[in-house]
């Protein structure tokens, strides 16, 4: 070993005198982020050195791997690699030089930033994120050059530094923390490898705790999709999260250019304990944790997915507003966008109706996802599937047109209620008409857009308008009744505008092929939708009810003793069934004030009498 050179002492050139206390509080609340630092950097020095053993041809055969260990005794964190090592001409460079501007000018940049979380990554303090914690560091180090001389580096957390050579048989770096009085909790073993798991587990270099390895070298994202089968992948998302559900489908992304992105998303299950409005992807650099809360990598409407995404060649010191308006971000957010509705496209024709359980707990974003992005619309727009009265169960829009392209071309009927349209339904059900069930929030406002994006599709509510097909044409037509030459339809439609008296309402009077219903509330859709629009934007306080038509069923058993009832002059018993027929209607629709109610339920008990004295 050489000789021991004179020790130099010198102070590292600064603008920011006070960067160390800087450094010290700057990410006081994400402190532990120095041991990914040291980490991330002990296995660059390990692939750096990798490298020049192929280039140089030293035909090193090591067993590489980075070391923590702790001794409680002394208060110190040691963090050793068998790396590339450094002379001490090296770490005046690196260390003094380099690493030290990089830091302050990090520092300096973001030192003013109320929310520290808005930058993304951290990454920029390296190696100097050490005095977070220590109110000493040191580095001992060995450079694989020949005839290498050991080198010791000393800092007591101000602009002066002492450089000196020491004795080391080993090549490689050594990293030893000081740990400060109020940091005690680093020399945990506990604490330490809970860091550990946490930021480094997926390092491709063995990460040894007290010789014990935490990582996994080689996570599933790194291998290519034909190397890994489905129960791989559901293993890997337990490891990833350990507590979740089954996941309904995942994407494993390998992307090369024109930027490097790999990953393996989820779709999970969705449950009301699940946080929809918050980002679950796990965003690592090199494999390197990062953040488990990168909203700006992921579409909006995708925020749901779940796994992780590694991204290299991603700034991450820097804003999260600077990251948002990124053109790889746009790029990434783009892919992501393609390859879910890809992987949508695969599962609806795979297997309808395995794909119809995946539907009901993506379809509020995928249908989000088509009205905000036009190439995701695009993508999709013919495998969205709806349940539907058919016997399918599910079916899409385009087989949906092509079934009702003789009886009502161009029409969709749908119902958002299948409880209170119960009574419609029957009615469309009995005469084979098919009906699509749209009873999400979103649906009200994915129906105007598949009609802007289609305009020579009409979607009708089961409840604003009868269909022709549903009304007898034979038994509608007119019949002369008595001297004023009245149709019975102008009789009934007569008697129920006198009892009700509304002003807002309109009778109609037809005869439905089925006869069971006496009568329906009939709401003109483009009426609705507009009261309904202006009632959410809260310009408007109206009932959606004060316009609205009662179409009676002259064909119906009730309305034709009805009118028996009136040509008896039973004026009392038609007022009570008029008005039941109305109620009975408008049940369906709305609920009931507690006043309404009890004049209905008191109506009902009347009605039960007429019936029992019978």
């Amino acid at each position: 070993m050489p000789g021991k050179t004179n020790m130099e002492k010198g102070t590292i050139s600064i603008h920011t005198e006070n960067i160390f206390p800087i450094i010290k509080k700057w990410l006081y609340s994400e402190k532990e982020i120095f041991l990914r630092e040291l980490v991330s950097n002990a296995v660059d020095a390990i692939h750096k050195l990798q490298h020049i053993n192929i280039v140089e041809g030293l035909k090193l055969s090591d067993e590489y791997a980075v070391d923590i260990s702790v001794d409680k005794d002394a208060g110190t964190l040691t963090v050793k690699d068998n790396g590339i090592g450094m002379t001490a001409e090296e770490i005046r460079k690196y260390i003094n030089q380099i690493a030290f501007s990089s830091a302050e000018e990090f520092v300096e940049k973001f030192k003013d930033l109320e929310d520290k979380n808005q930058i993304i990554g951290h990454f920029g303090l390296g190696f100097y994120s050490s005095f977070m914690v220590a109110d000493e560091v040191e580095i001992r180090s060995l450079s694989y050059r020949p005839e290498a001389e050991g080198a010791h580096w000393r800092c007591d957390g101000t602009t002066s530094y002492e450089l000196d050579s020491v004795e080391k048989k080993d090549r490689g770096t050594e990293v030893i923390l000081h740990l400060s009085k109020d940091e005690q909790e680093f020399l945990d073993p506990e604490r330490i490898r809970g860091v550990l798991q946490k930021f480094c587990n997926f390092l491709p270099i063995p990460i040894r705790l007290a010789g014990d390895t935490v990582n996994d070298r080689n996570p599933l994202w790194t291998k290519t999709p034909s190397e890994i089968d489905e129960k791989e992948y559901r293993e890997f998302y337990k490891k990833l999260y350990p507590f979740s559900d089954e996941p309904l489908f995942w994407i494993h992304l390998n992307v090369d250019f024109p930027f490097n992105l790999k990953g393996i998303l989820y779709f999970p299950r969705l449950n009301t304990e699940f946080d929809v409005t918050k980002s679950h992807i796990k965003l690592f650099c090199n494999q390197v944790f990062v953040s488990d809360n990168c909203p700006e990598l992921i579409p909006e409407f995708l925020t749901p997915l779940q796994g992780c995404l590694d991204a290299p060649d991603l700034p991450l010191n820097v804003s999260r507003s600077y990251l948002q308006n990124d053109p790889q971000v746009r790029k990434i957010r783009d892919v992501i966008s393609a390859r879910v509705a890809a992987k949508i496209t695969e599962l609806a024709k795979k297997d309808r109706e395995s794909f119809g359980g995946i539907w009901e707990d993506i379809h509020t974003f995928v249908k989000y996802g088509m009205m905000r992005d036009e190439k995701f619309f695009e993508k999709v727009k013919d495998q969205v599937i709806y349940r539907t009265t058919n016997e399918s169960r599910y079916t899409t829009l385009p087989e949906y047109l092509e079934r009702a392209k003789d009886s009502h071309p161009d029409k969709v009927f749908y119902a958002n209620d299948e409880t209170s349209q119960a009574t419609y339904l029957k009615l469309f059900r009995s005469q084979g008409l098919e009906v699509l069930i749209l009873d999400a929030m979103i649906d009200s406002h994915f129906v105007q857009y598949l009609e802007m994006k289609n305009p020579q599709i009409r979607f009708e509510r089961v409840d604003a308008d009868v269909a022709k097909s549903l009304i007898d044409e034979d038994r509608s037509k007119d019949i002369i009744q008595g001297q004023d030459l009245k149709t019975a339809n102008d009789r009934i439609r007569e008697i129920f505008e006198k009892v009700l008296d509304r002003k807002d309402l309109k009778v109609r009077v037809e005869s439905l092929k089925d006869n069971s219903i006496p009568g329906m509330i009939i709401l003109p859709e483009q009426n609705r939708r507009l009261k309904e629009m202006t009632r959410m934007m809260g310009h408007e306080s109206d009932d959606l009810f004060s316009e609205h038509s009662l179409l009676v069923n002259s064909a119906s058993a009730v309305v034709r003793n009805l009118m028996k009832l009136q040509e008896q002059d039973r004026r009392e018993d038609v007022e009570i069934l008029v008005r039941h027929v109305y109620d009975l209607a408008l049940l369906g629709q709305q609920a009931f004030s507690k006043e309404k109610m009890e004049e209905f339920l008191e109506r009902s008990n009347r009605i039960l009498e007429m019936v029992s004295n019978k």
